[in-house]
């Protein structure tokens, strides 16, 4: 959150009492900058903050497509609210955080006090998606810290903050494709990539509708994004993985295992790993036999 903007955007929603969890994992997926839960008779509502850098109908739009497997959950407001002293504040909410055997995930203000024998992602908290603190974010990466092996290549699809190209990069892949549909969040993973002093000629950040026009063979696809995005671009992986290449897919919700399984199957490919953090769930998948 910047001191300069004027005001930001917010979107509330609403769900039963059980889904407070859900809300504040929902919000965050979307790219929320922050949020706050209120109870209220039996009900309770989340109202979640988003960037100017957008129009609030794209930021509407972007959530009713998360939140839409989600029957129990709806949005119920939305509109501006007027920069606050509190924009500092918000920093408190990103503490170093331990992901899988050898990654810990910082912001920058962090640097400096890495425990030894990690391997720090600097990730500056923004408008993209991708801070680390998300459980479909942790399942990328655990996924990627067992199959990104040195030499290999790999394309991030749905880039978002940039924090899977990094994690490959640093687990020893020679060379990332860092893909978003959204132009608007491109200078942010350059900004990423440059807080791990990592170069463009490592990670090559573009503008990209999934795999659509995605050119040659990569070695390992990643991609933490939903369901649909995810469902839509698997005729594509195939064309697009080397013989003996794996994907790791994330962002799904447990309860789209069954389906996205058999997709996955309709595919071509056959789970390898499975992992689940809370409602949230990820494979790993390589060609059928």
């Amino acid at each position: 959150m910047s001191a300069k903007e004027g005001f930001w955007w917010y979107i509330t929603l609403e769900g039963n009492l059980e889904n407070e969890e859900d809300l504040s994992a929902l919000a965050d997926l979307s790219g929320s900058i922050g949020s706050e839960i209120q109870e209220n008779s039996g009900r309770v509502a989340l109202k979640a903050y988003y960037r100017t850098t957008q129009d609030l109908g794209a930021w509407i739009e972007r959530v009713q497509g998360i939140i839409s497997p989600w029957p129990g959950i709806r949005i119920v407001d939305m509109g501006r609210i007027e920069n606050k002293q509190w924009h500092t504040a918000w920093k408190e909410a990103f503490p170093p955080l331990r992901v899988g055997r050898h990654f810990i995930v910082m912001a920058p203000w962090h640097r400096g006090n890495e425990p030894l024998e990690t391997v720090p992602l600097y990730i500056f908290p923004g408008s993209a998606f991708g801070t680390g603190y998300h459980e479909s974010t942790q399942i990328a990466l655990e996924l990627l810290e067992e199959y990104v092996k040195p030499g290999m290549s790999v394309v991030d699809v749905g880039a978002g903050s940039g924090i899977l190209s990094i994690a490959s990069i640093k687990l020893g892949a020679e060379t990332v494709q860092a893909r978003d549909h959204d132009p608007a969040v491109l200078p942010e993973v350059r900004e990423n990539l440059r807080l791990n002093e990592i170069g463009e000629e490592k990670v090559v950040v573009v503008t990209g509708d999934l795999l659509n026009g995605f050119e040659g063979t990569v070695d390992l696809v990643c991609a933490n994004i939903v369901f649909d995005p995810l469902a839509s671009m698997l005729p594509l992986v195939t064309t697009v993985l080397s013989d003996e290449g794996v994907a790791v897919f994330s962002g799904l919700t447990f309860s789209e295992r069954d389906a996205f399984i058999a997709l996955l199957s309709g595919a071509g490919l056959s789970p390898v790993k499975e992992t689940r953090k809370g409602e949230w769930w990820g494979v790993a998948a390589a060609r059928t036999p």
